[in-house]
């Protein structure tokens, strides 16, 4: 049928969907390389322990019917490899149906992995990544032009993602309402970039003109999507625009990258491309598709009311396959920047002659004459979790002594989330956590030391422990 597909987006479709499927990889390696220290049977919160407790009905995957360490790593990197099979062009050289069962089972085995992670997972992009991930299946392959119905449901989780994070940002912190948030947010973001202390000084009006652009690109340009061509592809590429600034300036993970990619749908590059002949969709696959839209409009209405309630939350997933959900970033903007720096010991005891050495973090900032790193789209999720430790104890209640205990034995797989490791040969005899402020350096600091940071201890977060003895490798700390 002529008005179910739209033959002029097939370029559209080519890049969104090779693109995703590139997130897709960075996001199964990203949980590959880092889930034995975060979730593994000897982790910081154990699947297994989670899957005890959490029927499948609240959490469904595949890992209730089998959970290992070895099954785990196979399962992710079997995700990274389909998937980057598909950003390859796999998806699009088989059958129509078999195209879709490939983007089905990556959003399968990503939800799996997602609904066992825990505190580590809780971020908005794992849904963002899920709801992305689920309408692709439905968009086709080279077999049938694309259906009109799905490039305008990625519109609509465009507009949601955009437009969440703009009111939530209007109702939140007086700083986005007078213009002045970014005079503190490249400082005091979770994880700073390498362009993050030149972003935070550039003058006063300037950092008023990026927030002002910032309400347009959340609050007027996500309404330009469902406007006719060009309006609505010159607000994509403005939008576009605007996450590639957000890339430049820090480190959200795959975000802005995602954003990114859902704004291509959005694009009619007929002009540059033209139209593509391709066959008529087969009967089955236009039922699938209405079924889908309908969905999608009745899994919609929480997230309607979400967005226009005064009591609007953000990044909330509201069914546990996570098709639709709420976002946003930054209600509010933190002011100052604490930063926790993990020490340890090889002696006991905590006099003014015990010498304490520094573990070093891969993203978060540590050293304060290191400039900090791009890692995005990658997602270091012990780094981030470590900054919401450093706003309220409470975020680390359920996972940082652990944490700690494993520093206490040299667990490899923690280390090798940690850039750094201060005791290599042998484990440190105590370990303890302390709270500085942070901030950036002036200009003319920078010159005459070299560091990009500038500190100052506020207090302890946990005081010095060790192992009680080989038998006995739990241990409290101050945050428990």
């Amino acid at each position: 049928m002529e008005w179910f597909t739209e033959s002029s987006y097939w370029l559209s479709r080519l890049v969104f969907q090779r693109a995703l499927a590139v997130l897709y990889v960075v996001a199964f390696v990203s949980a590959a390389r880092q889930f034995r220290a975060l979730i593994g049977e000897r982790g910081m919160l154990p699947v297994p322990r989670f899957l005890r407790r959490v029927p499948f009905r609240q959490a469904p995957g595949v890992f209730h019917l089998h959970y290992s360490d070895r099954f785990f790593a196979l399962w992710a990197w079997t995700g990274a490899l389909l998937a980057a099979a598909v950003a390859a062009g796999a998806a699009d050289a088989v059958p129509l149906g078999a195209g879709m069962a490939m983007w089905a089972v990556l959003w399968a085995m990503y939800l799996s992995i997602v609904n066992v992670g825990q505190l580590w997972y809780g971020f908005g992009w794992e849904s963002l990544l899920l709801e992305t991930g689920f309408l692709a299946v439905f968009l086709g392959n080279d077999a049938t032009a694309p259906p009109v119905l799905v490039l305008w449901l990625l519109r609509w989780l465009l507009f949601r993602v955009e437009f969440g994070a703009g009111l939530i940002k209007m109702r939140g912190d007086s700083c986005w309402r007078d213009l002045t948030c970014l005079h503190y947010h490249h400082e005091t973001q979770p994880m700073p970039g390498p362009l993050s202390w030149f972003f935070h000084h550039l003058p006063g009006p300037l950092h008023k003109v990026e927030v002002a652009a910032n309400h347009v690109a959340q609050l007027l340009l996500p309404v330009l999507l469902f406007t006719p061509q060009p309006v609505a592809s010159w607000a994509a590429l403005a939008i576009v625009v605007t996450q590639l600034w957000l890339v430049l300036s820090g480190n959200f993970a795959w975000l802005n990258w995602l954003t990114i990619v859902l704004a291509v749908p959005a694009v009619d590059w007929s002009s540059v491309a033209g139209d593509r002949a391709q066959p008529a969709p087969p009967v089955w696959f236009e039922v699938l598709v209405l079924a889908v839209a309908v969905l999608v409009v009745v899994l919609s209405y929480r997230p309607v009311r979400n967005l226009l309630s005064r009591r609007q939350v953000m990044n909330t997933s509201f069914d546990t396959l996570h098709l639709v959900n709420s976002y946003g970033a930054f209600g509010s903007i933190t002011r100052v920047r604490r930063e926790i720096v993990v020490e340890g010991s090889a002696q006991t005891g905590n006099g003014p002659d015990t010498e304490w050495r520094e573990y070093g973090f891969r993203g978060k900032p540590g050293d304060v004459r290191r400039l900090p790193r791009q890692y995005a789209p990658y997602h270091l999720r012990l780094d981030w979790l470590m900054w919401f430790a450093a706003l309220s104890p409470a975020y680390a209640r359920s996972w940082f002594g652990p944490f700690v205990e494993r520093l206490l034995t040299n667990d490899p797989a923690t280390l090798r989330l940690l850039r750094h490791n201060p005791f290599p040969d042998t484990p440190p005899a105590q370990v303890r956590a302390r709270i500085f402020r942070y901030r950036f350096t002036t200009w003319r600091e920078l010159r005459e030391t070299g560091a990009w940071w500038h500190r100052e201890y506020v207090r302890d977060l946990a005081p010095p422990v060790g192992l009680a003895s080989p038998n006995e490798p739990h241990t409290r700390t101050g945050t428990e």
